[in-house]
């Protein structure tokens, strides 16, 4: 899969509330009411990622879980990202 450009990156950013670009990867960060609910989230993430084979990083901190996500193999951000 190709890697977007500046221009497409920044145009599918513009639809995705809450999403930032951060170098070469996509950044959101959920809050939820807590750790449950945090991980809740992760469970949900979890088969989808799976099943497409793209694995986001993420970092889980009691009511909040913050999601990268970049495509490694082509060195940055490609469509998967944005479908993910």
């Amino acid at each position: 899969m190709a890697r977007l450009s500046d221009e497409e990156i920044r145009q599918r950013l513009e639809g995705l509330e809450g999403w930032e670009r951060e170098g070469d990867a996509i950044r959101k960060k959920f809050d939820g009411a807590d750790f449950k609910a945090s991980i809740d989230l992760v469970n949900r993430l979890t088969p989808v990622a799976e099943d497409m084979n793209h694995h986001p990083d993420l970092h889980i901190s009691w009511s909040t879980v913050t999601v990268w996500s970049t495509t490694h193999s082509e060195g940055g951000l490609t469509e998967n990202d944005f479908e993910l």
